[in-house]
């Protein structure tokens, strides 16, 4: 779906409100990295519903065909279970693209049956990947799923991330060569609060 600047910029400004309202509460709380922060972003509640989805997904791929390296991508996924929806919503949005991209999760441990696989879905050696997260903070569930890619034949293109929290995380993947574009950043979010 393309869209015009002006579309895009109003699309975006839709999903920093909605984030906002929906996913963000102001409050003194320890993170998984164990840093403390006054601004808990629970991005599940805005990506998996009916009104986040078609933000996320339009303004994903928009993204993704914006960034110098988003013509390469053929597939898009990172860790579950907060990179499986924005996946499938860029995936749905590029649908009826003349490229349609797939999505694929990561596993955060590879199944103990079956295949034994790490990465699920139509992900395939040698594809070109966007790796997505739903808030960047230190760039770890970045950097596993990453890692997973690469060990399963995949090049990664760049991450693109739902929220950047502005906490490092950018820097650390730019630090190893890895591109971050990230639809909304954390100072977007306090100024909509």
């Amino acid at each position: 779906m393309n869209r015009s600047p002006a579309a895009s910029t109003e699309v975006q400004h839709e999903l920093v409100q909605v984030l906002a309202a929906r996913t963000a509460k102001r409050w003194a709380f320890t993170m998984p990295s164990g840093k403390q922060s006054t601004l808990y972003i629970d991005a599940r509640l805005t990506t998996m519903s009916p009104d986040g989805l078609p933000l996320i997904g339009s303004l994903g791929l928009a993204a993704l065909r914006a960034a110098p390296w988003g013509a390469r991508v053929a597939a898009v996924g990172g860790l579950t279970l907060g990179a499986d929806p924005i996946a499938y919503a860029i995936s749905y949005a590029s649908a009826a693209t003349s490229s349609p991209i797939r999505a694929f999760t990561v596993r955060k441990e590879a199944k103990a049956h079956g295949t034994g696989k790490l990465i699920e879905g139509p992900f395939r050696p040698g594809d070109r990947v966007a790796v997505i997260e739903d808030v960047i903070t230190t760039g770890g569930s970045a950097r596993r799923a990453i890692d997973a890619v690469r060990a399963a034949g995949g090049t990664v293109e760049g991450v693109l991330a739902l929220v950047d929290r502005e906490e490092g995380g950018r820097e650390a993947l730019e630090a190893i060569d890895v591109a971050v574009v990230s639809l909304v950043r954390a100072r977007e979010i306090l100024a909509a609060l």
